[in-house]
């Protein structure tokens, strides 16, 4: 890859993966930092890169990100502030994890998609480029994977509500 074609990229994914970082970061001043530090690796690899780099700089990003998080964790916090945030996100969190688990059992493909577009929140054509596929082909498996973990929630959850509804 020339400087040139380096530039241009850069330019063009900065706001991208500052977006990306934001996900993870919640603060601007970090999510520069990473954005600035990903662009580093990748200029010290621009010799042997070819375009498309985006997916490259997403993970990168992505993975950055969270060894910030996991040296963030290593401080000290106290429980009664996080107490409170915990009761606040329980319900939430819960159904978080219902529908992680019912994703946890689909098959290998549309785990991934399901990944890749809702929690590295790339888009369909950085998924296409990805795998090798068209847009249209990656947005009908998004909504067959999206259809089955609806399906299988309702089918688990919504269940046990009518059964717990029906004894009182």
């Amino acid at each position: 890859m020339t400087i040139d074609e380096y530039t241009n990229e850069a330019q063009r994914l900065r706001p991208l993966l500052k977006k990306t970082a934001m996900r993870f970061l919640h603060s601007e001043k970090d999510a520069d930092d990473i954005v600035q530090d990903a662009l580093l690796r990748l200029w010290q690899m621009h010799a042997t890169l070819h375009l498309p780099i985006e997916s490259l700089a997403i993970v990168i990003v992505r993975n950055l990100c969270i060894s910030h998080l996991r040296k963030q964790k290593k401080q000290y916090v106290h429980l009664s502030d996080k107490i409170a945030d915990i009761n606040e996100n329980n319900a939430t969190a819960e159904r978080i994890e219902r529908v992680m688990g019912i994703i946890d059992n689909l098959p290998d493909i549309q785990q991934t998609l399901l990944r890749l577009r809702h929690m590295d929140g790339m888009d369909s054509r950085s998924i296409a480029q990805m795998t090798g596929s068209t847009e249209t082909a990656v947005r009908k498996a998004l909504s067959r994977a999206r259809m089955a973990v609806r399906v299988h929630y309702m089918k688990r959850y919504n269940a046990n509500k009518t059964h717990n509804c029906d004894d009182e």
